[in-house]
């Protein structure tokens, strides 16, 4: 048979498939999350994601080093209260964990960039991203406090807030709020497009932030909607975001694809507890190779647009790549 072309001919040896390689997954595509949690020598693994630790944040400065020494360039920091109550206060005190947190990372790895999580389920009694006005979360009146937590965090000295909580018009009011404190230059990496998925389990665990009661459907998406992603991201384009993420990653391939190819922000995407966990199963089982499981996951995510990830997979995945 006289084929014209054979494509196998580029997939001979490594070295052929890595000259034609389309897609490259580098360290400096992570982002690490972190959870920082209150008090001294406090390290206490997540039982749902072997690997994730709380860590107070003397020790998680040594975790975001140690990061930083493979090659991973941020970190995205969730808090844990000591205390919670109806209105989360806490998430907005200079006095946080977060705060905290960010402090010592920017005395200690100033080249580091530092992303925090602006939301407030982990902070509230019941539970919810918002504040509650008749048992449903009031969306105007969420968005003053949202923008007090983000400028406490701009006012420890994070690079980045990530509002995660799916209020209307909460990139416009942290944009405004920042701006009016002087901290036009802080960025804003937005959750644009965040499904009610059923992957963040781990993390309701790892963050204790299941709600109370019902759900968070009235402000996640519905995972049906594509084009609706669209609609939400150009909304927050408008208000100021500078990058778009869209969380969870992998069962999202084609939103990430659809954003990639819609706007001219920088693209995140989030591989969530719920993804991390399946893997560590699964491979704990001898069902899949991990680290080959692990790196065609992200690769990928960054194949579908993502030129950002944020993965618990950060530095294992940074250890065997290059640069």
């Amino acid at each position: 048979m006289d084929l014209v072309y054979r494509p196998r001919r580029l997939r001979r040896t490594e070295t052929l498939r890595r000259m034609v390689r389309e897609t490259v997954v580098r360290p400096q595509d992570f982002i690490y999350p972190l959870f920082a949690a209150p008090g001294k020598g406090v390290r206490q693994e997540v039982a749902a994601m072997p690997g994730v630790f709380r860590l107070s944040p003397e020790l998680l400065v040594k975790e975001a080093e140690s990061a930083l020494k493979l090659r991973v360039p941020a970190v995205l920091l969730f808090g844990l209260p000591r205390q919670k109550d109806d209105t989360g206060s806490e998430a907005a005190s200079p006095k946080g964990t977060v705060q905290q947190a960010v402090r010592l990372l920017k005395k200690n790895l100033p080249e580091l960039m530092v992303i925090t999580d602006v939301c407030l389920c982990a902070y509230t009694s019941h539970g919810h991203c918002g504040l509650l006005h008749g048992g449903r979360v009031d969306n105007d009146a969420t968005l003053e406090a949202l923008a007090q937590v983000a400028v406490s965090h701009a006012e420890a000295g994070a690079d980045l807030v990530a509002p995660s909580d799916m209020m209307d018009g909460r990139v416009g009011a942290l944009r405004e709020a920042l701006d009016e404190r002087g901290f036009e230059m802080v960025a804003i990496l937005s959750y644009a497009v965040k499904y009610a998925s059923a992957f963040y389990g781990p993390f309701r665990e790892a963050a204790d932030s299941a709600p109370a009661f019902g759900d968070r459907r009235s402000y996640q998406m519905d995972p049906a909607n594509a084009r609706e992603a669209v609609r939400e991201a150009a909304l927050d384009v408008e208000e100021g975001a500078d990058i778009l993420m869209v969380k969870p990653a992998g069962p999202y391939l084609d939103i990430i694809a659809q954003l990639a190819g819609e706007f001219d922000l920088p693209i995140a995407a989030y591989q969530v507890s719920g993804e991390y966990s399946m893997l560590k199963a699964a491979a704990a089982q001898g069902w899949l190779d991990e680290t080959a499981a692990m790196l065609e996951s992200l690769l990928a995510i960054k194949r579908a647009g993502a030129d950002l990830i944020l993965t618990y997979f950060a530095k294992e995945a940074a250890a065997l790549l290059k640069g």
